[in-house]
């Protein structure tokens, strides 16, 4: 057993607050790597950005989830110290720490090891749009 380590950057381009999917990015990437079973680290290298699994059969999950953040964490009202860079400046750094901004995957004969419903997301936390950058390891065989 040889156990490779293989790693790359992939920037997503975000429209505002909501979740990205991107996981068919990561299985193509990971296809075109040549190892057959190992763990996959994704990790957002941001502090207003998150990453989740989640469903990804029915659109109406990421916009409920989306909705969901807006009411536990509300702009609006709060006399946060942190807005440098606008009312939704702190509430993003919130709902980042209240997520993950790494996931570890498995996978299995060059497939992620995904449940059939479920899609790898970045979890856009800011009103404007970004360019988020993505760092995928690989350590397999």
């Amino acid at each position: 057993m040889i156990l490779l380590i293989k790693n790359t950057t992939v920037t997503i381009p975000t429209r505002g607050k909501g979740l990205y999917s991107f996981t068919r990015d990561i299985q193509h990437w990971l296809s075109k790597q040549g190892l057959r079973d190992g763990i996959l680290t994704v990790f957002v290298q941001h502090t207003s950005c998150s990453l989740v699994i989640q469903e990804n059969a029915d659109p109406d999950v990421t916009l409920d989830m989306r909705d969901f953040f807006e009411t536990l964490v509300p702009e609006e009202g709060e006399n946060f110290r942190h807005t440098a860079e606008g009312p939704d400046d702190m509430t993003s750094h919130i709902r980042s720490a209240l997520t993950s901004t790494t996931l570890t995957i498995p996978f299995i004969s060059g497939r992620l090891a995904l449940g059939t419903w479920q899609g790898i997301y970045l979890f856009e936390h800011r009103a404007i749009p970004h360019q988020r950058r993505v760092v995928l390891q690989l350590l397999g065989e």
